[in-house]
């Protein structure tokens, strides 16, 4: 029986398990919305919103907790800690709980492993901005009548030679 065992395993050892929720977890603050296994995005969902709750505390302490959170391994830590602090925590200072939402996607198409988007609750809708079409062209061709490349070739010559005169 599994009566109070709350760790997934998801199929990995301790180590690798952390560091694959760590580098969850910091891609989620950085770019707000991640693509990943349902059962991940599961994973993760706890840890990101300890990760706000700290953020919300704000201070050194709160701070470097973060940061041992997510391993300390690197700038992109820094910085995911740094966004974390300045933009999410306080845009999240009146919710009590629940900053992350789990959408559901479906089946990968490779292994049917179901896909789920993670994201934050409070964020703003991105929303991508298409291009216009451009007018459209006229049905009519025109062609420009093009020299010959030895007609060119011949027409280049002396253009050079003049800058060769005037750089002496």
């Amino acid at each position: 029986m599994r009566h109070r065992n709350k760790t997934v395993k998801l199929g990995r050892t301790a180590e690798h398990r952390n560091a694959l929720l760590a580098n969850q977890a910091c891609s989620l603050i950085e770019h707000g919305r991640i693509k990943t296994t349902l059962a991940k995005a599961k994973a993760v969902r706890p840890i990101a919103e300890k990760m706000v709750t700290l953020a919300k505390r704000g201070g050194l302490h709160a701070r470097r907790t973060a940061l041992a959170m997510l391993h300390n391994n690197s700038t992109r830590t820094t910085l995911a800690v740094g966004k974390l602090f300045t933009e999410i925590g306080p845009r999240s200072a009146t919710r009590n709980g629940g900053y992350t939402r789990i959408i559901k996607l479906g089946p990968r198409p490779s292994d049917s492993a179901p896909m789920a988007y993670i994201e934050w609750v409070d964020i703003a809708v991105v929303e991508e901005i298409k291009a216009e079409p451009e007018a459209k062209k006229s049905t009519t061709k025109t062609t420009k009548a093009k020299p010959a490349p030895a007609a060119e070739a011949a027409e280049d010559k002396p253009k050079r030679a003049a800058k060769a005169k005037k750089e002496e």
